[in-house]
């Protein structure tokens, strides 16, 4: 038989397995299909070792990768909300909070308030590692639609004045990538995938 502990983590393997199965706005590269939670969380991940050098303030990298593997957990109960979807953000915060209380409590306690303390800190944006953290998860799906010719920004005609106002914060946690982000999104109007 198996231990308590290790039955709860099983469970808890389990149920995250259910993030391949929530889809966000933005599409793969070849645009064939919208990426899944645990491919954002994949390729996020990759991310925050590969370009840890343009983090505005040294962190601690193991911690912020636990935190991006983590940090769309909750949207298996939340559901993931379009970041531009002004009705669907109003409750949204709500929706996680119930789906962390939930979904951590899986776990055996230790763990349960290590993942509850990486997400709460992910979600407050305040240390160099949420900072960072935050500053790559609007990379990511910038990146995305940009090198996918602008795909879900021209399907939901978003404008630039919204996607500046939603990823500025790359810039609190990697200014020279907040100017990368910069060129993409100016480029991105002037080939009109942005309304201006």
């Amino acid at each position: 038989m198996i231990s308590e502990r290790l039955a709860k983590q099983l469970k808890f393997v389990r149920e995250v397995d259910q993030m391949k199965n929530i889809f966000r706005q933005s599409y793969i590269l070849d645009k064939s299909r919208k990426e899944n939670d645990a491919e954002h969380s994949w390729h996020f991940a990759l991310m925050v070792f590969l370009l840890d050098e343009y983090a505005k303030e040294t962190v601690d990298v193991l911690k912020v990768i636990k935190m991006v593997l983590i940090h769309d957990i909750v949207e298996i109960d939340a559901g993931d909300t379009y970041c531009y979807d002004v009705e669907g953000n109003k409750d949204k915060l709500e929706r996680e909070i119930k789906a962390a209380d939930r979904i951590f409590n899986i776990l055996p306690d230790d763990q349960a308030l290590e993942i509850r303390q990486l997400w709460d800190e992910f979600e407050a944006q305040e240390s160099p590692e949420a900072k960072y953290a935050a500053g790559l998860d609007r990379l990511q799906p910038l990146m995305l639609n940009y090198y996918g010719d602008g795909i879900s920004w021209k399907e939901h005609k978003v404008t630039y004045e919204q996607v500046i106002e939603r990823n500025k914060h790359i810039g609190d946690g990697a200014p020279e990538l907040w100017e990368f982000a910069m060129w993409m999104i100016d480029d991105a109007v002037e080939k009109g995938w942005l309304l201006p």
